[in-house]
């Protein structure tokens, strides 16, 4: 059915789901980052937090993708000589990858995180710190739990939208499961055959994604539910 192609879209899946783990590991950190400087006392790094989130989340992921990969190889190789290195420098794809939908999505997180954050009861604080715990305590026992099930929602939709977007950087040549597909499409003049194949695994990744997420979310709303009940 894939004429011989069938591993080679396999090997290109599984660049692709790392490209979305790393990816998303470091969206969390920004995420994390970002919603500590905009929630901060500091009104300039609270303006600092929502001019990071505002502009990346205004600009299409594309463009920010050409940008920054071209943009920052040309700035990096600018660079380079200043500091005493005159080879080129040749940005890896999956690097630049990772940290262009690191950057991108650790805005939208910083919203997710933000809200979640606030959507907590200033009495959960107030009651830690009643029972003698320290800020790092409240913040560790009692409000990073329930920041957690409040976010997994904003963030699972992140995540499937992360996992699309890895197809948009086999345009800055990563060999993903995208770019596979497009060499054996052209290869073989089957395009339907394996762009078919390629959305049918997109499909796998997201589904099996959004029954760990909602398993998450259910084993985090336990409590939660009880209470209510």
């Amino acid at each position: 059915m894939l004429k011989g192609y069938g591993a080679v879209i396999l090997e290109g899946t599984w660049l692709t789901l790392q490209l979305a783990l790393a990816s998303m590991a470091l969206a969390i950190v920004l995420g994390l980052i970002g919603v500590a400087i905009r929630l901060s006392p500091v009104r300039w790094l609270a303006w600092l937090g929502d001019l990071y989130s505002t502009v990346v989340r205004g600009i299409p992921d594309l463009v920010l993708i050409l940008l920054i990969f071209y943009g920052g190889q040309d700035l990096i190789n600018r660079v380079g000589p200043l500091l005493g290195y005159d080879e080129y420098i040749d940005l890896n794809p999956l690097g630049a990858g990772i940290c262009t939908l690191g950057f991108i999505f650790g805005a939208y997180l910083s919203e997710t995180f933000r809200g979640a954050f606030l959507g907590i009861p200033k009495g959960q604080a107030e009651a830690g710190a009643a029972y003698g715990m320290s800020r790092f305590q409240v913040f560790r026992r009692v409000q990073v739990p329930q920041m957690v099930r409040l976010a997994i929602p904003g963030f699972t939709n992140n995540w499937l939208v992360l996992v699309k977007a890895t197809a948009l950087i086999s345009v800055v040549g990563l060999q993903d499961m995208m770019f596979k597909a497009k060499q054996a499409a052209d290869a073989t003049r089957e395009p339907f055959t394996f762009f078919l194949t390629v959305a049918a695994l997109y499909l796998l990744i997201t589904s099996v994604s959004l029954l760990v997420l909602r398993y998450l979310e259910k084993r985090y709303s336990v409590g939660v539910r009880a209470a209510d009940l």
